[in-house]
């Protein structure tokens, strides 16, 4: 049976932004061109961690940026590799012969600040010219910049943590998400008339600002997103437990969600999170949040329809 040949796009690719587009892009076109199986090769751990013993705040999961590549740019191979000290101390030369062969790539695309290997001594440009000696193409893929500024991960963690939703999603070139197993919580969306879901964020990904944020909820198996309200924080008119959790009250869903995989997507900061008084006092501003967020989507669609 004849291998598989592959033009793979390598990189960490948090966020899964404009930048990785570009390369996301170019590597199908590739892929197209060659009649090579579109592919991309990442680590299930940021480096850094264990290069500089410390966490990096991650804005997806890698099961969420494997969500990302699959859903929005339609590349289903996506491979992971564990980065551990074996792999740190790999020499550039030795980690580019491991995906030339074991990976069988007869074509890779870096963006312009791609470094690998021990120390990251090796660059996009020593990739360039190893592959060529080895025989396999390589593009690197320049800068991309939005209003003069380059597009990265570090951006918009920033834009994340500030609440700055739509200038985030903006760099991302699609909404930020959650994705999570339905779980059970206060049962607030009982009382309130509502359909509510509790997720978590994974260990070691971004909370953003806490607050209120119109949304859309996905359910898994369906097409169509359900207008929602979504909290993230602590929830401190009904919990003294200060865990952060994220509860959407969907405004156009009747039946169970336990149970169920979701994805809830932020489009838009309304407010900070508050304690309120007593149940009621709660009750009725999110009933007012849910106003404001149903007017955000039409006013999103009569845009988009005017256009």
């Amino acid at each position: 049976m004849a291998e598989i040949k592959r033009a793979i796009a390598l990189g960490f690719f948090d966020g899964v932004h404009i930048g990785h587009a570009a390369l996301l892009n170019r590597t199908k076109e590739r892929a197209a061109e060659r009649g090579l199986l579109p592919s991309v090769l990442s680590f299930d751990v940021h480096p850094d961690d264990l290069v500089f013993g410390g966490q990096v705040e991650l804005i997806n999961s890698a099961l969420g940026r494997e969500d990302v590549i699959r859903r929005c740019f339609g590349i289903d191979n996506v491979v992971f590799i564990h980065f551990n000290q074996r792999v740190m101390h790999m020499s550039w030369q030795d980690f580019a012969d491991s995906v030339i062969e074991e990976l069988h790539a007869a074509w890779m695309v870096v963006g312009h600040d791609f470094r690998f290997g021990y120390r990251g001594e090796g660059t996009a440009e020593k990739l360039r010219e190893y592959c060529a000696e080895r025989g396999v193409g390589c593009d690197v893929i320049p800068a991309v910049r939005l209003g003069g500024e380059i597009v990265s991960s570090t951006r918009i963690r920033e834009l994340l943590k500030a609440g700055e939703i739509e200038e985030a999603n903006r760099w991302l070139g699609h909404p930020h998400f959650l994705t999570d197993t339905v779980h059970s919580g206060y049962h607030l969306g009982t009382k309130l008339g509502t359909p509510t879901i509790n997720m978590s964020f994974p260990t070691g990904v971004l909370v953003p600002r806490r607050g209120v944020y119109a949304a859309k909820v996905y359910l898994a198996g369906e097409t169509e997103g359900y207008v929602a309200v979504t909290n993230v924080g602590v929830r401190p008119t009904v919990s003294d437990e200060g865990r952060v959790s994220v509860e959407s009250h969907l405004l156009d869903y009747a039946g169970d969600l336990y149970g169920r995989q979701a994805r809830v997507e932020f489009y838009a900061f309304l407010r900070d999170e508050q304690r309120f008084a007593d149940f009621a006092e709660l009750s009725e501003q999110i009933r007012r949040d849910m106003e404001t967020a149903r007017a955000y989507f039409n006013e999103e669609k009569a845009d988009s329809t005017a256009g």
